[in-house]
């Protein structure tokens, strides 16, 4: 008898409040990584109505004007109008910043990680069946971030004149024996102008932003539900409405519900801090056993000491899909990946300001340039462990990154 459930997963986009705080704190990362390639960055940051408090601990020899820098990320993101009821030139910045402890420094001095931390990445082939790039992510929180980019990349374009920078989606895929079958619903609450036709809305955002997206996945089927602003006017969005907080989106920043977390934020910190740069690792490695045809699921996690030099523990778990046992599989990610958090910071080419693009549309499921964790540069290596009859022509082979469907991110 075939099981059958359905997923749902969430996006946001960049002018939500949360995530303009991510926007900022990797922006500032990304600035003093420019000039100060072993900064010691953690930043926080707030954003409520007129205000943007920014925090946290930073150690660097560079000077950066932040208060600009604020103010400049703001702007990008599209705030540039009072009407919102936030903008880049009337908001207050308030800035709270001290170096980091030297406690911390000298567990880091050492190699160490700059903090504890548990570290969880995913991969699965779910949706290789499908006709679009699924970049071996789980597929409701793939489409979920491709329709939150789809709506800002709409509002920027002129295509949907009334919209406004805020914005939510969710994309719920039902699943028949493990494989996506259709999208059940789709929501879209798009903030928008006050004088905005709503039954124009609805239809422009419908033909530009979710058929596009959708369509060429083959899920959208006649009975998909679909939801637009379903209480009606979305007038009042951005920090305005809700109070942001870096960190806050930390489920759609990564896999949706289709794994645990670790439980630690990634934007605003340096990558001698495991929360981010063991999260990017886990991926790394989650992704190429999967490609590498060793699982068709696979969550990799790894957990730091404070000061240590190496994780404290390494686990694979599989679900059962996996070619070997998953403890064989612990083994051999032991052996072939350097997963120290110095080790990280040199196989990915961690200090280099790349972060800012991470801060929004997901960290993972990307082929952008400089996402060095999204790399297939350990397959060959991992099949070489894959039991003898899995190496015939018909095994499951890593195939090379297609281009996103039309509209992705």
């Amino acid at each position: 008898m075939s099981e059958s459930w359905i997923q749902t997963a969430e996006s946001v986009t960049a002018g939500h409040a949360d995530k303009i705080c991510d926007q900022i704190a990797d922006d500032i990362l990304d600035a003093i990584l420019r000039e100060d390639r072993y900064a010691r960055v953690s930043c926080e940051v707030m954003a409520t109505t007129g205000m943007v408090i920014v925090t946290g601990q930073i150690t660097t020899k560079c000077y950066l004007d932040i208060t600009g820098l604020v103010r400049a990320t703001i702007r990008r993101v599209g705030y540039d109008d009072p009407a919102t009821g936030f903008d880049h030139r009337s908001c207050s910045v308030l800035v709270m910043l001290e170096e980091q402890s030297g406690d911390v420094s000298l567990g880091v001095d050492r190699k160490g990680a700059g903090d504890q931390g548990v570290c969880v990445g995913y991969a699965t082939d779910e949706g290789r069946s499908l006709p679009v790039d699924m970049h071996l992510m789980p597929v409701p929180a793939l489409l979920a971030n491709r329709l939150a980019r789809r709506l800002q990349d709409v509002r920027e374009s002129g295509k949907v004149p009334s919209l406004y920078p805020d914005g939510k989606v969710q994309v719920s895929v039902r699943y028949r024996d493990g494989k996506p079958e259709a999208i059940s619903a789709v929501v879209v609450s798009a903030h928008h102008r006050a004088d905005a036709d709503l039954a124009q809305l609805r239809r422009d955002i419908k033909r530009h932003v979710i058929k596009p997206v959708l369509d060429p996945t083959g899920l959208l089927e006649t009975a998909t539900q679909v939801f637009i602003n379903p209480v009606g006017a979305f007038r009042e969005g951005g920090p305005r409405a809700d109070s942001g907080l870096t960190g806050r989106k930390i489920t759609v920043d990564c896999f949706g519900p289709a794994c645990p977390h670790g439980g630690s934020a990634l934007s605003g910190k340096d990558p001698t801090k495991p929360d981010r740069s063991g999260t990017y690792a886990a991926r790394w490695v989650a992704k190429n056993l999967v490609a590498a045809g060793l699982a068709r699921r696979c969550t990799v996690e790894i957990a730091y000491v404070i000061g240590m030099p190496e994780p404290l523990s390494v686990t694979v778990h599989t679900s059962g899909t996996g070619m070997l046992p998953d403890s064989e599989l612990t083994r051999i990610v032991q052996a072939e990946f350097d997963l120290s958090p110095a080790g990280i910071i040199e196989s990915l080419d961690l200090r280099r300001p790349v972060y800012g693009p991470t801060a929004v549309y997901g960290h993972f499921g990307r082929d952008e340039e400089g996402f060095t964790w999204e790399r297939l540069d350990r397959v060959d290596n991992l099949r070489r462990h894959l039991p003898a009859a899995a190496k015939k022509p018909s095994a499951a082979k890593a195939k090379a990154p297609r281009r996103s469907s039309k509209g992705g991110a």
